[in-house]
Protein backbone atom coordinates (compact mmCIF):
# COMPACT_ATOMS: atom_id res chain seq x y z
CA UNK A 1 0.00 0.00 0.00
CA UNK A 2 1.53 3.30 -1.15
CA UNK A 3 1.07 5.93 1.56
CA UNK A 4 2.27 9.50 2.08
CA UNK A 5 1.99 11.99 4.92
CA UNK A 6 1.43 15.54 3.64
CA UNK A 7 1.74 18.44 6.10
CA UNK A 8 0.68 22.02 5.35
CA UNK A 9 2.14 24.07 8.22
CA UNK A 10 1.32 27.79 8.32
CA UNK A 11 1.67 30.09 11.32
CA UNK A 12 -2.14 30.30 11.65
CA UNK A 13 -3.13 26.68 10.91
CA UNK A 14 -1.51 23.27 10.47
CA UNK A 15 -3.18 20.56 8.40
CA UNK A 16 -2.02 16.95 8.18
CA UNK A 17 -3.28 14.51 5.55
CA UNK A 18 -2.56 10.79 5.42
CA UNK A 19 -2.85 9.72 1.77
CA UNK A 20 -3.26 6.02 0.98
CA UNK A 21 -3.16 4.86 -2.64
CA UNK A 22 -3.75 8.40 -3.84
CA UNK A 23 -6.83 8.93 -1.63
CA UNK A 24 -6.98 11.07 1.52
CA UNK A 25 -7.63 8.61 4.35
CA UNK A 26 -7.26 10.84 7.43
CA UNK A 27 -7.22 14.59 7.94
CA UNK A 28 -6.14 16.50 11.05
CA UNK A 29 -6.45 20.26 11.53
CA UNK A 30 -5.12 22.38 14.37
CA UNK A 31 -5.29 26.16 14.56
CA UNK A 32 -2.90 28.38 16.49
CA UNK A 33 -5.90 30.06 18.12
CA UNK A 34 -7.43 26.75 19.21
CA UNK A 35 -4.73 24.20 20.00
CA UNK A 36 -5.87 20.70 20.89
CA UNK A 37 -5.61 19.61 24.52
CA UNK A 38 -6.14 15.83 24.27
CA UNK A 39 -3.23 14.10 25.99
CA UNK A 40 -2.35 17.12 28.14
CA UNK A 41 -1.91 16.52 31.88
CA UNK A 42 -3.35 18.99 34.39
CA UNK A 43 -3.33 19.49 38.13
CA UNK A 44 -6.98 20.15 38.91
CA UNK A 45 -9.45 20.56 41.74
CA UNK A 46 -12.73 18.69 42.15
CA UNK A 47 -15.48 21.32 42.17
CA UNK A 48 -18.54 19.09 42.28
CA UNK A 49 -19.29 15.41 42.89
CA UNK A 50 -22.53 14.07 41.38
CA UNK A 51 -23.59 10.78 43.02
CA UNK A 52 -26.68 10.60 40.80
CA UNK A 53 -24.52 10.56 37.66
CA UNK A 54 -21.55 8.78 39.24
CA UNK A 55 -19.31 11.52 37.89
CA UNK A 56 -17.52 14.68 38.97
CA UNK A 57 -16.64 18.07 37.54
CA UNK A 58 -12.99 19.12 37.84
CA UNK A 59 -11.56 22.60 37.33
CA UNK A 60 -8.42 22.27 35.20
CA UNK A 61 -8.22 25.92 34.16
CA UNK A 62 -10.39 25.75 31.02
CA UNK A 63 -13.53 27.73 30.24
CA UNK A 64 -15.72 24.75 31.16
CA UNK A 65 -15.12 22.30 33.98
CA UNK A 66 -13.91 18.91 32.79
CA UNK A 67 -16.02 15.76 33.23
CA UNK A 68 -14.69 12.73 35.15
CA UNK A 69 -16.59 9.41 35.17
CA UNK A 70 -16.32 7.06 38.14
CA UNK A 71 -14.68 4.40 35.94
CA UNK A 72 -11.90 6.88 35.10
CA UNK A 73 -10.86 7.36 38.74
CA UNK A 74 -7.83 5.21 39.45
CA UNK A 75 -7.72 5.23 43.25
CA UNK A 76 -10.28 6.33 45.83
CA UNK A 77 -9.54 9.68 47.49
CA UNK A 78 -6.05 9.85 45.99
CA UNK A 79 -4.42 13.25 46.47
CA UNK A 80 -1.81 14.53 44.02
CA UNK A 81 1.04 14.06 46.47
CA UNK A 82 -0.05 10.46 47.05
CA UNK A 83 0.47 9.68 43.38
CA UNK A 84 4.20 9.95 43.88
CA UNK A 85 4.18 7.38 46.70
CA UNK A 86 1.34 5.06 45.67
CA UNK A 87 2.33 1.74 44.10
CA UNK A 88 0.16 -1.09 42.91
CA UNK A 89 0.51 -4.32 44.88
CA UNK A 90 2.78 -6.76 43.06
CA UNK A 91 1.14 -10.04 42.17
CA UNK A 92 2.69 -13.04 43.83
CA UNK A 93 2.31 -15.60 41.08
CA UNK A 94 2.99 -13.65 37.90
CA UNK A 95 2.50 -10.26 36.33
CA UNK A 96 -0.73 -9.68 34.50
CA UNK A 97 -0.56 -9.65 30.73
CA UNK A 98 -3.54 -8.06 29.02
CA UNK A 99 -4.35 -7.38 25.41
CA UNK A 100 -4.85 -3.75 24.50
CA UNK A 101 -5.88 -2.25 21.22
CA UNK A 102 -3.62 0.20 19.40
CA UNK A 103 -2.39 3.00 21.64
CA UNK A 104 -2.86 6.66 20.95
CA UNK A 105 -6.19 6.29 22.72
CA UNK A 106 -5.68 8.10 26.04
CA UNK A 107 -7.93 5.67 27.90
CA UNK A 108 -5.96 2.51 28.75
CA UNK A 109 -7.34 -0.88 29.52
CA UNK A 110 -8.53 -1.15 33.10
CA UNK A 111 -9.45 -4.37 34.84
CA UNK A 112 -12.45 -3.58 37.08
CA UNK A 113 -11.34 -6.25 39.56
CA UNK A 114 -8.41 -4.07 40.60
CA UNK A 115 -10.70 -1.65 42.45
CA UNK A 116 -13.51 -2.27 44.89
CA UNK A 117 -16.92 -1.34 43.53
CA UNK A 118 -16.85 2.08 45.18
CA UNK A 119 -19.23 4.90 44.20
CA UNK A 120 -17.88 8.25 43.08
CA UNK A 121 -18.58 9.89 46.46
CA UNK A 122 -16.23 7.41 48.14
CA UNK A 123 -13.48 8.01 45.61
CA UNK A 124 -13.50 11.80 45.36
CA UNK A 125 -14.47 14.77 47.49
CA UNK A 126 -15.06 18.41 46.61
CA UNK A 127 -11.94 20.54 46.91
CA UNK A 128 -9.62 17.57 46.35
CA UNK A 129 -6.53 18.14 44.17
CA UNK A 130 -5.93 15.44 41.55
CA UNK A 131 -3.69 14.84 38.54
CA UNK A 132 -5.70 14.18 35.39
CA UNK A 133 -5.20 13.74 31.66
CA UNK A 134 -7.55 14.91 28.91
CA UNK A 135 -9.06 11.86 27.22
CA UNK A 136 -11.46 13.70 24.91
CA UNK A 137 -11.40 17.24 23.57
CA UNK A 138 -14.37 19.48 24.43
CA UNK A 139 -17.06 18.53 21.90
CA UNK A 140 -19.83 21.00 21.08
CA UNK A 141 -21.29 22.30 24.34
CA UNK A 142 -19.60 19.60 26.42
CA UNK A 143 -16.45 20.14 28.42
CA UNK A 144 -13.38 17.96 28.12
CA UNK A 145 -13.53 14.40 29.38
CA UNK A 146 -10.65 13.53 31.67
CA UNK A 147 -9.16 10.47 33.34
CA UNK A 148 -6.76 9.79 36.18
CA UNK A 149 -5.39 6.82 34.21
CA UNK A 150 -2.38 8.79 32.95
CA UNK A 151 -0.66 7.45 29.82
CA UNK A 152 2.46 8.78 28.08
CA UNK A 153 2.68 7.70 24.44
CA UNK A 154 5.98 7.22 22.66
CA UNK A 155 6.77 5.90 19.24
CA UNK A 156 6.90 2.20 20.15
CA UNK A 157 5.50 2.16 23.68
CA UNK A 158 2.87 3.80 25.84
CA UNK A 159 3.77 4.16 29.51
CA UNK A 160 1.00 3.57 32.07
CA UNK A 161 2.75 4.70 35.27
CA UNK A 162 -0.14 3.83 37.60
CA UNK A 163 -0.90 0.33 36.30
CA UNK A 164 1.04 -2.92 36.45
CA UNK A 165 -0.01 -4.21 33.01
CA UNK A 166 1.68 -5.16 29.76
CA UNK A 167 -0.36 -5.06 26.54
CA UNK A 168 0.38 -5.54 22.85
CA UNK A 169 -1.40 -3.80 19.99
CA UNK A 170 -3.96 -6.00 18.29
CA UNK A 171 -2.67 -4.75 14.96
CA UNK A 172 0.44 -6.86 15.41
CA UNK A 173 -0.96 -10.15 14.13
CA UNK A 174 2.16 -12.36 14.11
CA UNK A 175 1.90 -14.42 17.32
CA UNK A 176 5.69 -15.01 17.46
CA UNK A 177 6.37 -11.28 17.27
CA UNK A 178 3.67 -10.56 19.85
CA UNK A 179 5.25 -13.01 22.28
CA UNK A 180 8.75 -11.61 21.64
CA UNK A 181 7.68 -8.05 22.34
CA UNK A 182 5.60 -9.00 25.37
CA UNK A 183 8.42 -11.04 26.90
CA UNK A 184 10.94 -8.29 26.16
CA UNK A 185 8.89 -5.60 27.90
CA UNK A 186 8.15 -7.87 30.87
CA UNK A 187 11.86 -8.56 31.25
CA UNK A 188 13.15 -4.97 31.17
CA UNK A 189 10.34 -2.90 32.67
CA UNK A 190 10.47 -1.73 36.30
CA UNK A 191 7.95 -3.09 38.78
CA UNK A 192 4.65 -1.34 39.49
CA UNK A 193 4.21 0.32 36.09
CA UNK A 194 2.76 -0.83 32.80
CA UNK A 195 3.36 -0.51 29.07
CA UNK A 196 1.43 -0.95 25.85
CA UNK A 197 3.49 -2.09 22.87
CA UNK A 198 2.39 -0.09 19.83
CA UNK A 199 2.12 -1.32 16.26
CA UNK A 200 5.24 0.64 15.26
CA UNK A 201 7.33 -1.58 17.59
CA UNK A 202 6.92 -4.59 15.30
CA UNK A 203 10.41 -5.77 14.31
CA UNK A 204 12.27 -3.26 16.53
CA UNK A 205 15.31 -4.44 18.50
CA UNK A 206 15.61 -4.58 22.28
CA UNK A 207 18.00 -1.61 22.51
CA UNK A 208 15.54 0.75 20.86
CA UNK A 209 12.63 -0.47 23.00
CA UNK A 210 14.67 -0.08 26.19
CA UNK A 211 15.90 3.41 25.22
CA UNK A 212 12.32 4.59 24.66
CA UNK A 213 11.19 2.98 27.92
CA UNK A 214 13.87 4.90 29.83
CA UNK A 215 12.87 8.14 28.08
CA UNK A 216 9.19 7.73 29.03
CA UNK A 217 10.02 6.86 32.63
CA UNK A 218 12.22 9.95 32.89
CA UNK A 219 9.43 12.05 31.40
CA UNK A 220 7.03 10.77 34.07
CA UNK A 221 9.52 11.64 36.81
CA UNK A 222 9.74 15.20 35.44
CA UNK A 223 5.94 15.47 35.41
CA UNK A 224 5.83 14.31 39.03
CA UNK A 225 8.38 16.92 40.07
CA UNK A 226 6.52 19.73 38.28
CA UNK A 227 3.23 18.66 39.84
CA UNK A 228 4.49 18.85 43.41
CA UNK A 229 4.76 22.64 43.42
CA UNK A 230 2.38 23.54 40.59
CA UNK A 231 -0.58 25.81 41.40
CA UNK A 232 -4.16 24.57 41.05
CA UNK A 233 -5.47 24.55 38.40
CA UNK A 234 -2.53 24.42 35.99
CA UNK A 235 -1.12 22.63 32.96
CA UNK A 236 1.61 20.22 34.05
CA UNK A 237 2.50 18.52 30.75
CA UNK A 238 1.63 19.46 27.18
CA UNK A 239 1.53 16.76 24.53
CA UNK A 240 3.46 17.21 21.28
CA UNK A 241 2.10 19.68 18.74
CA UNK A 242 0.14 18.35 15.78
CA UNK A 243 3.17 18.12 13.47
CA UNK A 244 5.25 15.97 15.82
CA UNK A 245 2.19 13.94 16.89
CA UNK A 246 1.67 13.11 13.22
CA UNK A 247 5.29 12.03 12.91
CA UNK A 248 5.09 9.95 16.09
CA UNK A 249 1.75 8.28 15.39
CA UNK A 250 1.31 8.24 11.61
CA UNK A 251 4.83 8.13 10.10
CA UNK A 252 5.18 4.35 10.10
CA UNK A 253 7.13 1.90 7.95
CA UNK A 254 4.08 1.66 5.67
CA UNK A 255 4.36 5.39 4.86
CA UNK A 256 6.75 5.95 1.96
CA UNK A 257 7.51 9.59 2.68
CA UNK A 258 6.58 12.67 4.68
CA UNK A 259 6.33 15.95 2.76
CA UNK A 260 6.08 19.28 4.60
CA UNK A 261 5.99 22.81 3.20
CA UNK A 262 7.38 24.83 6.13
CA UNK A 263 11.22 25.08 6.44
CA UNK A 264 11.15 25.63 10.23
CA UNK A 265 8.78 22.73 10.83
CA UNK A 266 10.86 20.64 8.41
CA UNK A 267 13.96 21.16 10.57
CA UNK A 268 11.96 20.26 13.68
CA UNK A 269 10.72 17.05 12.04
CA UNK A 270 14.27 16.14 10.99
CA UNK A 271 15.55 16.60 14.56
CA UNK A 272 12.70 14.45 15.88
CA UNK A 273 13.32 11.67 13.36
CA UNK A 274 17.07 11.75 14.00
CA UNK A 275 16.39 11.12 17.68
CA UNK A 276 13.49 8.67 17.55
CA UNK A 277 13.13 7.40 13.96
CA UNK A 278 16.57 7.42 12.30
CA UNK A 279 15.57 4.71 9.83
CA UNK A 280 12.81 6.96 8.43
CA UNK A 281 14.82 10.19 8.25
CA UNK A 282 15.50 9.85 4.53
CA UNK A 283 11.77 9.74 3.89
CA UNK A 284 11.29 13.37 5.06
CA UNK A 285 11.08 15.95 2.26
CA UNK A 286 10.70 19.73 2.15
CA UNK A 287 8.14 20.87 -0.42
CA UNK A 288 9.37 23.95 -2.29
CA UNK A 289 6.88 24.17 -5.16
CA UNK A 290 5.10 27.41 -6.08
CA UNK A 291 1.67 25.78 -5.89
CA UNK A 292 0.26 25.31 -2.36
CA UNK A 293 1.08 21.79 -1.17
CA UNK A 294 -2.54 20.67 -0.64
CA UNK A 295 -3.39 21.85 -4.17
CA UNK A 296 -0.36 20.08 -5.65
CA UNK A 297 -1.37 16.76 -4.08
CA UNK A 298 -5.09 17.13 -4.79
CA UNK A 299 -5.97 17.28 -1.09
CA UNK A 300 -7.72 20.68 -1.09
CA UNK A 301 -10.46 19.24 -3.26
CA UNK A 302 -10.87 16.31 -0.83
CA UNK A 303 -11.20 18.73 2.09
CA UNK A 304 -14.10 20.45 0.32
CA UNK A 305 -15.59 17.03 -0.51
CA UNK A 306 -15.46 16.09 3.17
CA UNK A 307 -17.87 18.96 3.91
CA UNK A 308 -20.48 17.85 1.38
CA UNK A 309 -23.57 15.92 2.46
CA UNK A 310 -23.73 13.96 -0.78
CA UNK A 311 -20.84 11.74 -1.88
CA UNK A 312 -21.03 10.15 -5.34
CA UNK A 313 -19.91 6.58 -5.97
CA UNK A 314 -18.03 5.55 -9.10
CA UNK A 315 -20.95 3.46 -10.34
CA UNK A 316 -23.33 6.43 -10.27
CA UNK A 317 -24.88 5.70 -6.89
CA UNK A 318 -24.36 8.01 -3.91
CA UNK A 319 -24.48 8.25 -0.13
CA UNK A 320 -25.93 11.08 1.95
CA UNK A 321 -24.35 11.87 5.33
CA UNK A 322 -26.39 13.79 7.91
CA UNK A 323 -24.92 14.59 11.33
CA UNK A 324 -27.04 15.47 14.36
CA UNK A 325 -26.19 16.16 17.99
CA UNK A 326 -26.63 12.51 19.01
CA UNK A 327 -25.86 10.45 15.92
CA UNK A 328 -24.87 10.33 12.26
CA UNK A 329 -27.27 8.94 9.65
CA UNK A 330 -25.92 7.63 6.32
CA UNK A 331 -28.32 6.83 3.48
CA UNK A 332 -27.32 4.71 0.44
CA UNK A 333 -29.00 5.31 -2.94
CA UNK A 334 -28.59 3.81 -6.44
CA UNK A 335 -28.71 7.29 -8.04
CA UNK A 336 -27.84 7.08 -11.74
CA UNK A 337 -26.71 3.45 -11.54
CA UNK A 338 -29.19 1.11 -13.30
CA UNK A 339 -27.13 -2.10 -13.33
CA UNK A 340 -26.72 -4.66 -16.09
CA UNK A 341 -28.64 -7.84 -15.22
CA UNK A 342 -31.25 -7.62 -12.50
CA UNK A 343 -32.40 -5.50 -9.58
CA UNK A 344 -30.88 -7.69 -6.86
CA UNK A 345 -27.43 -7.53 -8.45
CA UNK A 346 -27.71 -3.74 -8.87
CA UNK A 347 -28.65 -3.27 -5.22
CA UNK A 348 -25.91 -5.57 -3.91
CA UNK A 349 -23.21 -3.93 -6.02
CA UNK A 350 -24.30 -0.43 -4.91
CA UNK A 351 -24.33 -1.45 -1.23
CA UNK A 352 -20.88 -3.09 -1.45
CA UNK A 353 -19.44 -0.03 -3.18
CA UNK A 354 -21.06 2.21 -0.56
CA UNK A 355 -19.44 0.17 2.24
CA UNK A 356 -15.93 1.11 1.07
CA UNK A 357 -16.83 4.78 0.70
CA UNK A 358 -18.55 4.90 4.10
CA UNK A 359 -15.46 3.45 5.81
CA UNK A 360 -13.32 6.07 4.06
CA UNK A 361 -15.65 8.94 4.98
CA UNK A 362 -15.80 7.90 8.65
CA UNK A 363 -12.01 8.20 8.88
CA UNK A 364 -11.70 11.30 6.73
CA UNK A 365 -14.47 13.25 8.48
CA UNK A 366 -13.70 11.75 11.91
CA UNK A 367 -17.35 10.91 12.50
CA UNK A 368 -17.97 9.34 15.90
CA UNK A 369 -20.63 8.28 18.35
CA UNK A 370 -23.69 6.37 17.12
CA UNK A 371 -23.83 5.82 13.35
CA UNK A 372 -26.90 4.46 11.54
CA UNK A 373 -26.42 3.24 7.95
CA UNK A 374 -29.54 2.80 5.80
CA UNK A 375 -28.56 0.41 3.01
CA UNK A 376 -30.81 -0.31 0.06
CA UNK A 377 -33.16 -3.15 1.04
CA UNK A 378 -31.94 -6.64 0.11
CA UNK A 379 -34.26 -9.64 0.12
CA UNK A 380 -31.60 -12.36 0.42
CA UNK A 381 -30.04 -13.06 3.80
CA UNK A 382 -26.80 -14.04 2.03
CA UNK A 383 -26.56 -10.57 0.45
CA UNK A 384 -27.13 -8.86 3.82
CA UNK A 385 -24.37 -11.02 5.30
CA UNK A 386 -21.99 -10.03 2.48
CA UNK A 387 -22.56 -6.34 3.14
CA UNK A 388 -22.13 -6.78 6.91
CA UNK A 389 -18.85 -8.70 6.50
CA UNK A 390 -17.61 -6.19 3.92
CA UNK A 391 -18.20 -3.33 6.36
CA UNK A 392 -16.34 -5.13 9.16
CA UNK A 393 -13.42 -5.70 6.80
CA UNK A 394 -13.45 -2.10 5.52
CA UNK A 395 -13.12 -0.52 8.99
CA UNK A 396 -10.15 -2.67 10.02
CA UNK A 397 -7.73 0.10 8.97
CA UNK A 398 -9.50 2.54 11.28
CA UNK A 399 -7.48 3.32 14.41
CA UNK A 400 -10.61 4.43 16.26
CA UNK A 401 -12.46 1.63 18.01
CA UNK A 402 -15.64 0.55 16.21
CA UNK A 403 -18.49 -1.78 17.16
CA UNK A 404 -20.82 -3.00 14.40
CA UNK A 405 -24.16 -4.75 14.90
CA UNK A 406 -25.66 -7.07 12.30
CA UNK A 407 -28.03 -5.71 9.68
CA UNK A 408 -31.66 -5.51 10.72
CA UNK A 409 -34.57 -6.67 8.58
CA UNK A 410 -35.09 -3.02 7.63
CA UNK A 411 -31.65 -2.89 6.03
CA UNK A 412 -30.15 -0.80 8.85
CA UNK A 413 -26.73 -1.31 10.38
CA UNK A 414 -26.06 0.30 13.75
CA UNK A 415 -22.46 0.95 14.74
CA UNK A 416 -20.42 3.08 17.08
CA UNK A 417 -17.06 4.74 16.50
CA UNK A 418 -14.95 6.16 19.30
CA UNK A 419 -14.71 9.94 19.18
CA UNK A 420 -11.91 11.88 20.88
CA UNK A 421 -11.96 15.12 18.84
CA UNK A 422 -14.33 17.22 16.78
CA UNK A 423 -15.30 16.09 13.30
CA UNK A 424 -13.91 17.94 10.29
CA UNK A 425 -17.33 19.48 9.68
CA UNK A 426 -17.54 20.95 13.18
CA UNK A 427 -13.94 22.17 12.97
CA UNK A 428 -14.27 23.97 9.64
CA UNK A 429 -17.91 25.09 9.76
CA UNK A 430 -20.26 26.98 12.05
CA UNK A 431 -24.10 27.00 12.26
CA UNK A 432 -25.73 28.95 9.42
CA UNK A 433 -27.26 32.22 10.55
CA UNK A 434 -29.27 32.43 7.31
CA UNK A 435 -31.26 29.30 8.12
CA UNK A 436 -31.16 29.59 11.96
CA UNK A 437 -28.90 26.62 12.48
CA UNK A 438 -30.66 24.10 10.24
CA UNK A 439 -27.61 24.04 7.94
CA UNK A 440 -23.96 25.03 8.13
CA UNK A 441 -21.64 27.62 6.61
CA UNK A 442 -17.88 27.87 6.61
CA UNK A 443 -16.75 29.92 9.59
CA UNK A 444 -15.31 33.40 9.05
CA UNK A 445 -11.95 32.05 10.25
CA UNK A 446 -12.01 29.30 7.61
CA UNK A 447 -12.98 31.84 4.91
CA UNK A 448 -10.16 34.17 5.95
CA UNK A 449 -7.68 31.34 5.62
CA UNK A 450 -9.12 30.39 2.20
CA UNK A 451 -8.62 33.99 1.08
CA UNK A 452 -5.04 33.99 2.38
CA UNK A 453 -4.35 30.75 0.51
CA UNK A 454 -5.98 32.18 -2.67
CA UNK A 455 -3.63 35.16 -2.43
CA UNK A 456 -0.70 32.75 -2.13
CA UNK A 457 -1.89 30.92 -5.26
CA UNK A 458 -2.04 34.19 -7.22
CA UNK A 459 1.13 35.68 -5.74
CA UNK A 460 2.86 36.10 -9.12
CA UNK A 461 0.03 38.26 -10.48
CA UNK A 462 -0.36 40.18 -7.21
CA UNK A 463 3.32 40.91 -6.53
CA UNK A 464 3.90 44.64 -6.04
CA UNK A 465 0.31 45.57 -6.91
CA UNK A 466 -2.63 47.25 -5.18
CA UNK A 467 -5.10 44.48 -4.40
CA UNK A 468 -8.82 44.85 -3.63
CA UNK A 469 -10.36 42.10 -1.47
CA UNK A 470 -14.17 42.21 -1.55
CA UNK A 471 -15.87 40.04 1.07
CA UNK A 472 -18.95 39.87 3.27
CA UNK A 473 -18.72 42.45 6.12
CA UNK A 474 -18.37 39.68 8.75
CA UNK A 475 -15.36 38.26 6.94
CA UNK A 476 -13.95 41.74 6.39
CA UNK A 477 -14.19 42.46 10.12
CA UNK A 478 -12.20 39.34 10.96
CA UNK A 479 -9.60 40.01 8.25
CA UNK A 480 -9.02 43.49 9.66
CA UNK A 481 -9.00 42.38 13.29
CA UNK A 482 -7.98 38.84 14.35
CA UNK A 483 -6.30 37.98 11.01
CA UNK A 484 -4.69 41.38 10.41
CA UNK A 485 -1.21 40.09 11.30
CA UNK A 486 -1.45 37.31 8.71
CA UNK A 487 -2.63 39.77 6.05
CA UNK A 488 0.21 42.17 6.85
CA UNK A 489 2.77 39.37 6.61
CA UNK A 490 1.51 38.54 3.13
CA UNK A 491 1.65 42.24 2.18
CA UNK A 492 5.31 42.38 3.21
CA UNK A 493 6.15 39.12 1.41
CA UNK A 494 4.48 40.26 -1.85
CA UNK A 495 5.40 43.97 -1.54
CA UNK A 496 1.72 44.59 -2.20
CA UNK A 497 -0.97 46.77 -0.68
CA UNK A 498 -4.26 45.10 0.29
CA UNK A 499 -7.57 46.95 0.58
CA UNK A 500 -10.36 45.02 2.31
CA UNK A 501 -13.89 46.09 1.37
CA UNK A 502 -17.07 44.75 2.95
CA UNK A 503 -19.94 44.06 0.54
CA UNK A 504 -23.33 43.62 2.19
CA UNK A 505 -24.77 42.08 -0.98
CA UNK A 506 -22.23 39.23 -0.87
CA UNK A 507 -23.09 35.82 0.52
CA UNK A 508 -20.91 35.18 3.57
CA UNK A 509 -18.87 32.57 1.64
CA UNK A 510 -18.42 34.78 -1.42
CA UNK A 511 -15.26 36.80 -2.05
CA UNK A 512 -13.41 38.45 -4.92
CA UNK A 513 -9.72 39.33 -5.20
CA UNK A 514 -8.85 41.81 -7.94
CA UNK A 515 -5.90 44.00 -8.93
CA UNK A 516 -6.70 47.72 -8.77
CA UNK A 517 -5.72 49.80 -11.75
CA UNK A 518 -3.24 52.60 -11.05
Amino acid sequence: MAAELIINADFYETRVALVENGQVAELYIERASDEGIAGNIYKGRVVRVLPGMQAAFVDIGLEKAAFLYVSDVHHPLMEVDQIFQEVAPQEEESQKVVLHEEAGDPEPYMDDRELPDLPIEDRLREGQEILVQVAKEPLGNKGARITTHVTLPGRNLVLMPLMDHVGVSRRIEDEKERKRLRDLVLEIKPAHCGFIVRTAAEGEDAEKIQAEMEFLLKLWQNIQRRSENAPVPSLVHRDLDITLRAVRDLFTKEVDRLVIDNPQEYKKVLQFTETFLPSLKNGVELYEGAEPIFDAYGIEMEVQRALSKKVWLKSGGYIVIETTEALTAIDVNTGRYVGKRNLEETILKTNLEAVKEIACQLRLRNLGGIIIIDFIDMEKEADREKVFNALKQAVRKDKSKTNILRMSELGLIEMTRKRTRESIGRTLCEPCFYCEGHGQLKSTQTLCYEILREIQREQRDLFGRNVLIQVHPRVAARLLDEERAALERLEEALHACFHVQGERTFHVEQYEITVEEN
